[in-house]
């Protein structure tokens, strides 16, 4: 009698870790000029970023007072705003995110 060979056709792979998408993180904060909500913005920003993206970000800040035009590219209405450009999907959250945890559910950085 032969033996019977276990899984010989089923075997398991072992699946290698899956790079995530959000291994780099990047940001724009659109401004108009160095306003107190401006500057705001910009310290929670780096403050989050500092404590949960651990170094795996840039931010570009983007003064459209300087640059108007470069608002037109994801409709910037308000100011300030925040694109997250990567990971997509792109996020928008305005305002000068104070509310911690309504950035970091608006980034997806925690659960809804």
């Amino acid at each position: 009698m032969k033996p019977k060979k276990e899984n010989s056709d089923k075997r398991l792979k072992k699946e290698k870790p899956v790079t995530m998408a959000h291994d780099m993180w990047v940001l724009r904060l659109y401004v108009a000029g160095q306003t107190p909500k401006a500057l705001t913005a910009f310290k929670n920003l780096k403050k989050i970023c500092e404590e949960q993206l651990m170094g795996k970000y840039s931010i570009e800040v983007i003064d459209l007072l300087i640059n108007p035009q470069l608002g037109s590219e994801y409709q910037i209405l308000a100011l300030p705003t925040l694109v997250r450009k990567l990971p997509v999907p792109v996020r928008k959250i305005i305002g000068d995110l104070s509310d911690t945890e309504r950035v970091l559910v608006g980034l997806d950085l925690v659960p809804r």
